[in-house]
């Protein structure tokens, strides 16, 4: 009798999932375009573990002329996750920029048609992937000097760096000019109605440093925001129990409940 065969398919996750393009990129050739975002994709989650059981089988990176960038949620049933950019005729560093912020979300559990922004912990998750972003394009910056995906484009790595280094100075602006630097429990009780207002508000971004810092000091709590999002209400329950359902994900996940503990200290918020 023969052996069973050993050589079983690996399960697509967000890392292997295949990549498709659509919209309007004008005179940019798809395969370089395609080379930024798998570049920046893997920059983004080479070594994390994606131990969600919500990740899309297939990603379409639509580019727009006009909007914001975002996740379409389309109610169609599949498992593709749909990401929308706006960006200029070859600009890599905002492609990869805003690329890896709705990536992010992706890996942050919202991108299926049921995955509606909802007040009043959606500014954290923009946050998050926004920190998420940025930590990517710094080691894109990085990979990109040392291996370009374009022939003696190594110098670019350094205009991927400044165009990142130019995001956190703003943000860290904001961040004192908010007092956020001083005392981020005080920040968040002073002005807890206007950070929870939705999407990337001046808060939100003001927060994302502080996150951008923990996953440097801690890299393995970036696996975390693969335990978003798998309860009932999603963002629109109260921050204490919207960190309380993301702990226990975390156990449920096995993985690693730092990042949620250790914010829910900075916000100066105690444990039920």
């Amino acid at each position: 009798m023969p052996k069973p065969s050993t050589n079983r398919a690996l399960p697509i996750n967000l890392l292997s999932a295949p990549v498709e393009l659509a919209g309007d990129w004008g005179h940019m050739l798809p395969r370089s375009v395609e080379l930024v975002v798998e570049r920046m994709r893997v920059a983004s989650l080479h070594g994390v573990r994606l131990v969600s059981d919500r990740q899309p089988t297939r990603l379409r990176v639509d580019e727009h002329s006009t909007g914001q960038p975002a996740i379409w949620l389309h109610p169609d049933g599949s498992s593709m996750a749909w990401i929308i950019v706006d960006i200029g005729e070859r600009d890599w560093s905002k492609l990869a920029y805003q690329f890896g912020h709705e990536l992010g979300h992706v890996f942050a559990n919202s991108w299926k048609a049921d995955a509606k922004p909802a007040v009043p912990c959606q500014w954290l998750e923009e946050a998050m992937v926004e920190a998420f972003s940025l930590r990517g394009l710094g080691r894109l910056a990085t990979d990109w000097k040392d291996n370009p995906p374009f022939v003696g484009d190594n110098a670019f790595g350094d205009a991927i760096a400044q165009y990142c280094q130019n995001i956190v100075g703003g943000y860290s602006a904001l961040a004192d000019s908010q007092g956020l630097t001083r005392d981020p429990s005080a920040w968040f009780a002073d002005h807890r109605s206007e950070i929870e207002c939705p999407g990337l508000n001046p808060y939100a971004r003001a927060m994302s440093l502080t996150i951008l810092a923990e996953y440097d000091r801690v890299p393995d709590c970036v696996e975390a925001l693969g335990a978003l999002n798998r309860w009932p209400g999603r963002s629109g329950i109260p921050l204490g129990e919207y960190f309380q359902r993301w702990t226990q994900s975390c156990a449920e996940l096995q993985v690693s409940k730092h990042l949620p503990l250790h914010l829910r200290e900075v916000l100066g918020l105690r444990p039920r």
